[in-house]
């Protein structure tokens, strides 16, 4: 049975003080090698410091066309010492570490062939580096490779042009990316679980939901927590899950925090509540 429009609004209009409080403690979780927050029925996690860079890569969220894994371009414009890196160095960095071996073996959030980017960041000095004013310049670029729910670090050495060090791990979840935002959002208006999210919407702006441009979307990663949510959402942390805050472009914030949006396995479910 449809709620009222009185009802709708005011789950709508409760929303913006929840999902405000959620944008919170996104800023601890996304700060580098900080733990995430315990929340009801799991657990936000944060980056570790491999996966810091999200904020420099979220501008940069298209990945090489699928099929194509360019030669890393010239150098271009150069940072020096500790300045962040220059947009050619984002770009030069990310082809170098997506070599045709991690190209054709891994998938993105879309099931594209290529794993899904999330994040470029300036590396740490070595301890041995630690006042050289000539020590090279690195990067660690992160990606997340869905045909296996596996993290992949890899640092590029600027001024060699090469992969120095690949690192893989499981069970690590940072932060989403822009684009597995948009995902998750597409993942949960197919399913009838988005009934509601769409009643809400459509209260708060008269118009029928359809796609994820037309809403701002805020989330957190979501940790299961045994015993606390539907066995569906057990997997959670092997696989990559999102817990979304939606918000009404130009309206009011939206209260879905009772639904969770599987990427890996592309399904959504409910919390026990």
């Amino acid at each position: 049975m449809r709620r009222t429009v009185h009802r709708h609004l005011g789950k709508v209009v409760a929303g913006a003080a929840i999902a405000l409080a959620g944008t919170a403690a996104m800023v601890a979780v996304t700060l580098p090698g900080t733990a995430g927050a315990d929340d009801t029925g799991g657990t936000n996690t944060g980056a570790r410091q491999g996966a810091q860079g999200q904020a420099q890569g979220e501008g940069q969220d298209q990945a090489v066309e699928p099929g194509v894994v360019q030669e890393a371009p010239a150098d271009g414009d150069k940072g020096t010492g500790r300045d962040p890196l220059t947009d050619d160095e984002l770009t030069r960095v990310e082809q170098i570490a997506l070599n045709q071996q991690l190209f054709r073996s891994s998938e993105d959030v879309d099931g594209d062939r290529g794993p899904q980017r999330l994040g470029i960041d300036l590396a740490e000095p070595e301890a041995d580096e630690l006042d050289d004013p000539s020590a090279p310049r690195r990067a660690d670029v992160t990606f997340y490779d869905y045909k296996d729910d596996t993290l992949v670090i890899k640092t590029v050495n600027l001024d060699t042009g090469k992969v120095e060090r690949t690192g893989t791990e499981r069970g690590v979840q940072p932060p989403l990316s822009r684009s597995e935002n948009t995902e998750a959002v597409k993942i949960l208006l197919a399913s009838p679980l988005s009934a509601g999210l769409k009643a809400d919407y459509k209260d708060a702006t008269g118009k029928e939901l359809t796609s994820p441009d037309q809403l701002e979307i805020d989330s957190m990663v979501f940790r299961a927590a045994p015993g606390a949510q539907p066995a569906a959402l057990d997997k959670c942390g092997e696989h990559r899950c999102a817990r979304l805050f939606p918000k009404a472009l130009n309206g009011p914030w939206i209260d879905m925090r009772h639904l969770v949006i599987d990427l890996s396995a592309r399904t959504v479910a409910e919390l026990d509540r």
